[in-house]
């Protein structure tokens, strides 16, 4: 089960496949466009720091046990599983807050199943979490702002 969670968070594909679904079924568009520049965002910043914070990957230190996964080539902290996951939680919830638990636990399925696979540290999961979160909650305000700035500009 770990396994394919691990393969299925790849690049946010997941969380894509559901924010496509959902725009579809709720007629929100906007949930959809956020979603996929909220994980875009968090994958670009996640590569972007494991460029410049060098941590070896669990499977690259220790011989044993061996990774259930391919394991990536690039450093390890932050896990762009755990920061694509986590951005996309949060935007998912600020869209259905009711359904936000879901949203978390499957995002925090998705970045245990990265130190599950031997591919992460729990560290690395965090790093990814709170990275995501930030994100995704860096672009809502900016998307508010935004929406405001407009509104405020249709009315003078």
């Amino acid at each position: 089960m770990f396994e394919g969670l691990s393969y299925a968070g790849g690049s946010g594909l997941l969380w894509l496949g559901i924010a496509l679904v959902l725009a579809v079924v709720w007629r929100r568009w906007g949930v959809f466009a956020l979603t996929v520049l909220a994980v875009t965002v968090a994958d670009l910043a996640t590569r972007g720091l494991k460029g410049v914070i060098d941590i070896e990957r669990p499977s690259s230190r220790y011989a044993e046990p061996r990774p259930l996964v391919t394991a990536p080539h690039d450093h390890s902290f932050p896990s762009g599983h755990a920061a694509t996951s986590f951005a996309a939680a949060t935007i998912l919830t600020a869209a259905r807050p009711r359904w936000g638990w879901l949203w978390f636990a499957l995002a925090l399925a998705v970045g245990f199943s990265r130190v599950y696979v031997g591919v992460h540290y729990p560290l690395d999961i965090v790093g990814g979490a709170v990275l995501g979160i930030v994100v995704a909650t860096a672009l809502r305000r900016l998307v508010r702002a935004r929406q405001r700035s407009r509104a405020a500009t249709r009315s003078d």
